[in-house]
């Protein structure tokens, strides 16, 4: 009997002892579980790009003058050698002050008594000439009857053609004197003369016609205007050949391959865009952030490779987002980022094996948004603690979240 006692006081000792370390065990760790995986693994940098058209045509005025009311608006279509694009005419007179328009009155009243006295030589240049020409047929027949010697009559002949010529002389200076008069009445021509601008335009202005066909583009001023020459009126250009311009921190540039895949992102349409690099420009340019940072910069020009009507509405200067691929690789042994933690100056995971953690120090390559290239340390299909907690140590028992 005591020694039954004595065991059913052995069996409860160890029953509670079991239950006390039952009770007193820690619970297993629940975490995320990853994969190691083999797959295409891309290297990339994200950008903000702006579209542009390819060869845009800027139209400027050829001359100074007065531009009217633009014929064309923002998005009309243009064809080469037919659409007027601008019509130009000439500018209006300045206005006079009271001493620039005496003045100018003066001198079309200078320009009228010189005309007048011009007309007058020219009625005492005729008078003379009828007078030689007497003179010289009286001498003729005179000269015939040898009355008078041949030198007096070659005398009259010298005198008749001189008054000709005086006569000539007379004209000409008259015609002389009427230009004159009509520069000096042009000088007091004001805004009030000159044509209609409300009519048609005529013979007396310049039409410009599109030198490509296109879309227009922009407009400077619709409006009727004075412009000097050189002023731009108006740019268009081919909306379906666009390329995009990017910007990119000089550090990030110099990694960008000639010719690099690029992939365009949230542009507004329901598919990705294809590109490619065509240039990445020799010079870099200072910009500052928005933080107030200075940045060193280099532009890039990508060219578009999707065709224009997988990119309806995609025109000049609309903003969009370039992924630029750096490196790409096929079939990559790659594992999550969001595994991967510091370990003794070097990279480690967390193994799932057995059901327990084992810290493993890996080797780890080029790295991208989410993944990482695994040079050693795992294997293909090894599952891996996702975002390890900082309490997680090696051995320690763990379960997938909802395994």
């Amino acid at each position: 009997m005591a020694m039954a006692r004595k065991a059913g006081f052995g069996l409860g000792g160890l029953a509670l002892a079991g239950a006390l370390v039952w009770a007193l065990w820690p619970d297993p760790v629940t975490v995320d579980i990853g994969q190691v995986s083999r797959g295409v693994l891309q290297e990339t940098v994200l950008a903000e790009g702006v579209t542009r058209v390819r060869e845009p045509y800027a139209i400027t005025a050829p001359i100074t003058g007065m531009v009217t009311r633009s014929p064309v608006a923002v998005g009309d279509a243009v064809v080469r050698g037919e659409t007027v694009v601008a019509i130009m005419r000439p500018a209006d007179p300045a206005l006079m002050d009271t001493r620039t328009r005496a003045q100018a009155e003066a001198t079309v009243a200078e320009a009228e008594a010189a005309l007048r006295l011009a007309e007058t030589r020219q009625e005492r240049a005729m008078s003379d000439l009828d007078h030689a020409r007497t003179q010289r047929d009286r001498g003729r027949a005179l000269a015939e009857r040898g009355t008078i010697p041949q030198r007096m009559l070659d005398d009259l002949e010298a005198a008749h053609v001189a008054a000709q010529q005086g006569l000539q002389a007379a004209r000409q200076e008259l015609d002389l004197n009427r230009a004159t008069l009509a520069r000096a009445q042009a000088q007091l021509l004001g805004p009030d003369t000159t044509v209609d601008t409300n009519g048609d335009p005529g013979e007396c202005c310049l039409r410009i016609m599109a030198p490509h066909s296109g879309t227009v583009l922009e407009v400077a001023d619709t409006s009727a205007r004075l412009v000097q020459a050189g002023a731009p009126l108006l740019s268009i250009g081919d909306v379906s050949d666009l390329e995009i311009e990017v910007d990119l921190l000089s550090a990030d540039a110099v990694r960008v391959p000639a010719g690099a895949r690029a992939t365009v992102e949230r542009w507004g349409g329901p598919n990705d865009l294809e590109a490619r690099v065509r240039r990445v420009e020799p010079a870099g340019f200072t910009r500052v952030s928005a933080l107030g940072i200075e940045e060193q910069r280099v532009r890039l020009r990508l060219d578009l490779l999707t065709p224009p009507d997988a990119r309806n509405g995609l025109g000049d200067r609309f903003r969009v987002f370039v992924r630029l691929v750096l490196w790409e690789g096929d079939d990559v042994l790659r594992l999550p980022q969001s595994a991967l933690f510091r370990h003794e100056g070097g990279w480690a995971v967390f193994r799932l094996v057995d059901g327990r953690a084992q810290l493993t120090p890996v080797r780890i390559g080029r790295q991208t948004e989410g993944l990482a290239e695994v040079t050693a340390g795992v294997s293909d299909g090894d599952a891996l603690v996702l975002f390890p907690p900082s309490a997680l140590a090696d051995g320690t028992r763990i379960v997938a979240r909802g395994g």
